[in-house]
């Protein structure tokens, strides 16, 4: 049984961290999809023109986001997290490339909804499943595109399975071997945020997530929340 984790040491410094949660079964993610590749150009063009001179740095996600990297001691100017990594990206182009079916959803839902959205392959997890803890011994990551695995340092919060750590630096770079590729299809989808400032949000990405899936695709769809008095879900049978 695969689940999706929390550990009570992180509710112990965010309280009020929560996240909405999209499983999905049988997603054909090498075929193309015109419908999220227009979703995909439509997110973007109104991120675009809704924050048009914006400073993305004040939205209250990205906000939350920053202060509570800054608490951990991480630069969110060197390491930004992913929303506003797409944000800046869509401010200075008014677009963002086509990456694969799974992966342009999410960047369309987070952009939409102005909230970090993750994408794990479930299928590439160990039998534990998932879970958002701060690194210990024996925990490593293989960074995208590279040969060569990390240590990782202790204390670093992160998304972790077993040992193999899936993003380092809590919501900032995934890792090789958590990687979205044509061959997934059993998707482990996160929707971090703090109910206290972005809670709305959060539950609004999961519904159109969700909904997107179950009825414009027809797939099985299974949608959960994790907050620090719920702070576990099953993610697999």
């Amino acid at each position: 049984m695969k689940k999706f984790t929390v550990d009570p040491a992180v509710f112990a410094k965010w309280p009020d961290y929560c996240l909405g949660v999209v499983v999905v079964e049988g997603f054909d993610n090498a075929a193309p999809s015109p419908a999220i590749d227009a979703m995909l150009d439509q997110s973007a063009a109104d991120f675009a023109a809704r924050h048009a001179g914006d400073n993305v740095r004040e939205l209250p996600g990205v906000k939350a986001c920053r202060e509570a990297f800054q608490a951990l001691g991480m630069n969110p100017n060197k390491f930004m997290v992913s929303i506003e990594a797409l944000a800046k990206r869509v401010q200075k182009n008014g677009a963002l490339p086509h990456i694969n079916p799974l992966v342009d959803l999410g960047n369309a839902l987070s952009l939409r909804h102005e909230v970090p959205m993750g994408a794990h392959d479930i299928d590439k997890m160990e039998p534990c499943g998932i879970a958002v803890r701060f690194a210990g011994e024996g925990d490593s990551f293989l960074p995208m595109g590279e040969e060569a695995v990390e240590v990782m340092p202790e204390g670093e919060l992160c998304y972790v399975s077993g040992h193999t750590v899936k993003t380092r630096r809590w919501m900032w770079r995934q890792s090789e071997d958590g990687k979205i590729t044509a061959e997934t299809s059993h998707v482990f989808f996160p929707i971090d945020g703090f109910s206290s400032v972005n809670l709305d949000s959060v539950l609004a990405a999961r519904e159109a997530l969700a909904a997107f899936l179950r009825d414009d695709l027809g797939l099985k769809v299974l949608l959960g929340f994790v907050d620090r008095d719920h702070p576990e879900m099953e993610i697999e049978d």
